[in-house]
């Protein structure tokens, strides 16, 4: 598992490099703005004392649910445990006695105790990380990786469209005249009077759950990347990273709530540049996760054709890390079939013409083309029939030893007996 998780997040990492150098022109204008916007705006606001003192009433503007609403959804979308749990308590502190009963679900103790206990454990778990040996941590980060997932359904279908439909309530109302309507007929009914919470809340739910859903899927990228990670001390970085940026957002919010929503919309248009590179990885570790706990290998066999795997990064014109078929077709030979965002219609492409070959690595396999370039990842399950698949295909190549397996290969020809007697003949 480790040596697993070094491989592909090396991958990873080199594929990452390779997106954000293409992006070399852009990037310094990238970096300067959010180093500005997310550490000196809010930083220098609060060093203001007469500004931070002037910040802390309550903002009673019809805008401000809608600033203090994206700030809270950003925040549940960065951690869904966390943001939810902390979220709910700070309504139930909130609220007097007499309001405590009526609050939601997630506003009890019954649900944010436990949920902060349990977001508690994993930080624990990853503070011993880097002494704890990985064989031991990773089941944990298994766990952490289906509590995510869960925890974002929750809140997905559950919390953010209570929130935005209680700030769809809250925006009606204040809309809403404080005289009652004239009573000299249908034509003097004014248009204040109509009652638009409803189609607020056809607007802003979706809008909600689109907004959480793509800054989750950045942030839940982080936790397959933890989960890759074969080193403890990696982890605690990218755990603590991403504490750090919700903590900044809370800091911004509890400045002002408009600091809050500016800092969250930063933070979801850079969610949603990286959305394709976090939705595939997000495909690619959960795969993998599962192929590695369940053991699928020992209930797989490769089909005659349309293999499932993994567009590698020397495949042309297909986003690396894509998840289709190895189609075989009688006319045009191999192809790769794939969804984008696995929903959308299906697009075809080509594969490179040239001997073809199945790279066995100790943990993860590949199919590799002319001058050895990855054109294939292959998912766990096929560990163990690499030549079942090269048959299959017809692949010229047949299987060879790749990565750790070909580096003990020829270490074991090295120092093996028969070496030895040729040396000494």
């Amino acid at each position: 598992m480790p040596c697993m998780g070094a491989a592909v997040l090396c991958l990873v990492i080199e594929e990452t490099l390779t997106n954000l150098w293409s992006m070399k022109r852009l990037f310094p204008l990238i970096l300067l703005s959010v180093a500005c916007v997310l550490i000196v705006v809010p930083f220098a606001w609060a060093a203001d004392p007469a500004t931070a003192a002037k910040a802390t009433k309550a903002d009673r503007s019809p805008a401000a649910p809608i600033a203090t609403t994206i700030s809270a959804v950003t925040g549940m979308a960065i951690s869904p445990l966390l943001g939810t749990g902390a979220y709910g308590a700070y309504q139930w502190m909130s609220a007097d006695e007499a309001t405590r009963a009526s609050l939601p679900w997630y506003a009890h103790w019954g649900f944010f105790v436990p949920a902060l206990l349990l977001v508690g454990a994993c930080a624990a778990k990853d503070a011993f990380g880097a002494v704890v040996p990985p064989g031991l941590k990773k089941p944990l980060d298994v766990l952490e990786l289906v509590e995510n997932k869960a925890s974002a359904l929750v809140a997905a279908g559950a919390v953010v469209p209570f929130t935005m439909a209680s700030l769809a309530k809250m925006i009606g109302t204040d809309a809403a005249p404080t005289a009652s309507a004239a009573t000299g007929g249908l034509a003097m009914v004014s248009v204040g009077a109509i009652d638009w919470s409803p189609i607020l809340s056809i607007l802003t739910i979706p809008f909600g759950i689109a907004m959480f859903v793509v800054v989750w899927m950045a942030s839940h990228a982080i936790t397959v990347l933890i989960l890759l990670s074969p080193w403890g001390a990696i982890d605690a970085v990218l755990k603590s990273l991403r504490t750090a940026l919700l903590g900044l957002l809370t800091l911004g919010a509890t400045i002002n709530p408009w600091i809050g929503a500016l800092l969250s919309l930063v933070v979801i248009v850079i969610a949603y540049l990286v959305a394709g590179w976090a939705f595939r990885l997000t495909c690619f570790g959960s795969i993998f996760c599962w192929d590695f706990c369940t053991g699928r290998k020992g209930r797989f066999t490769p089909a005659d054709n349309g293999n499932t795997m993994f567009a590698g990064r020397n495949f042309p014109d297909v986003p690396v890390r894509t998840y289709g078929q190895l189609v075989q077709t009688p006319a045009d030979g191999l192809e790769f079939h794939y969804r984008p965002w696995l929903v959308l219609p299906v697009k075809t492409a080509k594969v490179p013409a040239g001997a073809l070959s199945v790279g066995r690595g100790l943990f993860v396999s590949t199919i590799v083309g002319e001058g050895n370039h990855t054109l294939f990842l292959l998912p766990p399950r096929y560990r163990g029939h690499e030549e079942a698949l090269a048959r299959l295909h017809g692949f010229a190549g047949g299987v060879t030893d790749a990565g750790l397996r070909k580096a003990w290969s020829a270490l074991k020809e090295l120092f093996s007996s028969s070496a030895v007697k040729t040396g000494s003949a």
